[in-house]
């Protein structure tokens, strides 16, 4: 059997989806991007998508709900200068592109009459990260009701004081294709499945939750029985744990964060504040530091969208750029930021493919991928045993970060009490106060232990949701601020 070239093959599907049925060529994506560009204009895209979705939801032992979704549509923008205009429309077709290009031509200021010639066509370097396959088919319905049957036997059979259980089960199948102004054709097929399971455990009459999942772009064959007993597992220990906690301890302490998940607070309180369009405005803690310490030694930091199956990977980005593995901090100093195609050119630099967006109906900015620090050379048994007197958050819940001043705040979800080095027991309500840049400098041990998430980690910015991936090392962190219940 003879397979073509990803990238060929990946245009070939978003043509068969997202041209073909309505008539259009790539003669007249060329056609519409020459009506913008009859005006001066910086930069100029399409963005095609077709999103296909499915759901399934189980409590109390049924399968209560069950969704499925399919939308297509384009969204059409202009750049010139600082200023964007875009236009989006759920029908596809040569007259909806030719109206919605007319409409964001009229950004440039300067909007002379003339014909410029659109360049060559060319097919954008992707990768091949992952497989171009439709997850929603890879199970029948069947069998994924019995899936999800199997998570809340598993998780009831795991102990008798889990009374409640829930189990979700989603895929989805996106298909884009981008075409710039400067001739670059792109496509990317974009498969994405995700598991989650949700328990309650009551003892005594005090009931506790705990939850876990995991999934990436792949099909659903890859939640294996072992797979969905490891998350029945840690949703069951989190709420059997979160039993038997105590009211957190406040004030400033040593805080140990667990490897993998806990990554996410280093994705809000450093990741948002690297993104280029805070640090062209000015409004971030890190701007113009770049060559500077912003951390302890041996903390590196990076936003990789190429590791394989990834939630957070891409093959491109919403702007038709390969994604890339970007140091961001390097044993402690600032190397770059991650840019998309307008605040790359409006800062001197190149893109980073870091381009995202929601769908179609948004525009693109930079956002993270897969934001991550390496590992250092410490055993986590010596971080946590080299704690005098504080905690141990092995999971986060909610958090927010004041991009300004760098500022967070975090919930975490299942946490320890720590003395001379040895975990007392498990803490609720223990809230983390911080600011990022400060953070990062106090840093005073990391360990060997570097874990990414297990594929369940969503951002939003301005509005807009999109699957990202998280990771680090344990930390020791010194002088934290812990507000507490006791």
């Amino acid at each position: 059997m003879i397979s073509r070239e990803p990238t060929i093959e990946r245009l070939q599907t978003a043509s068969d989806l997202l041209l073909t049925p309505f008539g259009l060529s790539e003669a007249d994506l060329a056609k519409t991007l020459g009506v913008i560009a009859q005006h001066r204009v910086d930069d100029a895209d399409l963005y095609f998508q077709y999103t296909r979705a499915e759901g399934w939801s189980l409590e109390e032992g049924i399968v209560k709900t069950g969704s499925f979704s399919i939308d297509q549509g384009v969204g059409v923008r202009a750049v010139a200068g600082e200023k964007t205009a875009f236009a989006y429309s759920d029908d596809i077709s040569l007259a909806s592109l030719t109206d919605a290009a007319q409409t964001v031509r009229a950004i440039s200021s300067a909007a002379q009459a003339g014909r410029v010639k659109v360049p060559k066509r060319q097919l954008a370097r992707g990768r091949k990260l992952y497989p171009g396959l439709d997850p929603i088919g890879t199970l029948d319905s069947t069998a994924k009701v019995q899936l999800l049957e199997r998570v809340e036997k598993l998780a009831r059979a795991k102990d008798p004081r889990v009374v409640q259980v829930m189990a979700g089960l989603a895929s989805e199948y996106d298909v884009v294709l981008v075409a710039r102004l400067d001739g670059t054709l792109a496509a990317d097929v974009r498969p994405l499945v995700r598991v989650s399971v949700t328990v309650i455990a009551e003892q005594n009459g005090r009931r506790e939750i705990g939850s876990y999942g995991g999934g990436g772009r792949f099909g659903l064959a890859y939640f294996d029985d072992a797979l969905l007993g490891r998350y029945v597992d840690e949703a069951v220990s989190a709420a059997l744990t979160n039993l038997e906690s105590r009211p957190a301890p406040a004030g400033e302490m040593t805080v140990v964060l667990g490897p993998g998940w806990p990554g996410v607070l280093l994705h809000e309180a450093v990741g948002h504040g690297l993104e280029g369009d805070f640090n062209r405005k000015g409004s971030s803690a890190f701007t113009g530091r770049i060559g500077q310490r912003v951390a302890a030694k041996g903390v590196t930091v990076l936003d990789d969208g190429t590791i394989t199956d990834r939630r957070g990977s891409l093959n491109v980005d919403d702007e038709g750029h390969a994604t890339q593995k970007n140091v961001l901090i390097e044993d402690g100093i600032l190397k770059g930021y991650i840019q998309d195609a307008m605040n790359a050119r409006l800062m001197g630099v190149k893109p980073t493919g870091n381009g995202r967006r929601e769908s179609y109906a948004h525009i693109p900015m930079p956002r993270m991928t897969n934001t991550y620090m390496l590992g250092g050379d410490r055993d986590p048994r010596e971080i946590v045993a080299s704690i005098k007197k504080g905690l141990y958050a092995t999971n986060f819940g909610g958090g927010q970060v004041d991009i300004t001043s760098g500022k967070f705040v975090f919930s975490a979800s299942e946490a320890y009490w720590v003395e001379n080095g040895k975990i007392q027991y498990p803490v609720k309500g223990a809230t983390i106060v911080g600011s990022g840049p400060e953070s990062l400098k106090k840093i005073s041990m990391i360990g060997n232990d570097m874990a990414l998430d297990s594929g369940v980690g969503t951002c939003g910015k301005e509005g807009q949701s999109v699957p990202v991936g998280v990771g680090q090392p344990t930390l020791r962190i010194d002088g934290l601020t812990v507000g507490g219940t006791a």
